[in-house]
């Protein structure tokens, strides 16, 4: 797969922005999807849960889906199949986030393409978690 592009100057002034919606948010302690959001609050990271089949995770209220969340979002983190990336971006398009990043393993040129064309950073097959303990 191919590697994302963004300098550790570039990738460390993304990280400073604090407000991440995380798509595909895990209640299951043992996958990234949790783990990796776990971290990250306790970086300071205001962490908005998405995923359509709980409550609430790590005590943060869940909402079905992106566009059900009414405060503004800097960063979308996707961990969702890179199949089905592209219609999680069109809909985060919708929200104006400074940058959408997919997780390590996802890829997808066509969501990608859409989203910078749209004005919306695009970090790729990279993770949050190991690049903020990487460069902080």
């Amino acid at each position: 797969m191919e590697r994302d592009p963004h300098t550790d100057d570039q990738i460390r002034k993304i990280l400073s922005l604090k407000k991440v919606a995380v798509v595909g948010m895990s209640k299951n302690e043992e996958k990234a999807a949790n783990y990796v959001p776990k971290y990250l609050l306790s970086q300071g990271y205001d962490i908005v849960p998405v995923n359509p089949t709980a409550d609430s995770i790590l005590d943060r209220k869940c909402h079905a889906n992106l566009s059900d969340i009414t405060e503004p979002i800097d960063i979308v983190d996707v961990f969702r199949p890179s199949e089905q990336v592209l219609s999680v971006v069109q809909e985060a398009i919708k929200m104006k986030p400074k940058v959408i990043w997919l997780q390590e393993g996802i890829h997808n040129e066509e969501a990608e393409s859409l989203a910078r064309k749209a004005g919306v950073q695009v970090v790729f097959n990279r993770c949050m978690l190991a690049e903020h303990q990487r460069l902080f």
